[in-house]
């Protein structure tokens, strides 16, 4: 990640551009969902971290084969995996994957689509 970028809607299409393999983005839906189910919890607030952050990084380590955005950019990756959350949710995922294609272009990811199916299972 050469480019520095100066507000979070700037780095918005980058993060989902790092995004591209469904089970990575699986693996982040999943890990963000327990954190919110944990999270009124205050005993499993040591948990927080292992649960989001461990599926998520397996899922870019694994299957999306790079760098997570984390260790750069650690707040708006935070606040970015729960925009992305929503949009699995609401199904408009697969249109943010094409824009930030677009402005981030990058060899496609064969496990990349359908968020809609996705967020329905």
């Amino acid at each position: 990640m050469a480019k520095r970028f100066e507000s979070y809607e700037e780095f918005w299409p980058y993060y989902v551009s790092e995004h591209q393999d469904r089970t990575c983005r699986r693996l982040h839906f999943i890990g963000t969902s327990l954190v919110m189910a944990m999270a009124p919890n205050p005993l499993l607030w040591p948990a927080l971290p292992v649960a989001g952050y461990g599926f998520a990084w397996a899922g870019h380590y694994v299957f999306e084969k790079n760098r997570p955005a984390t260790f750069t950019y650690p707040l708006w990756s935070l606040r970015a995996d729960f925009r992305m959350w929503r949009k699995i949710v609401t199904g408009e995922m697969p249109e943010e994957l094409e824009r930030a294609a677009v402005m981030f272009p990058k060899q496609p990811v064969a496990n990349a689509t359908d968020d809609a199916a996705e967020a329905a299972a």
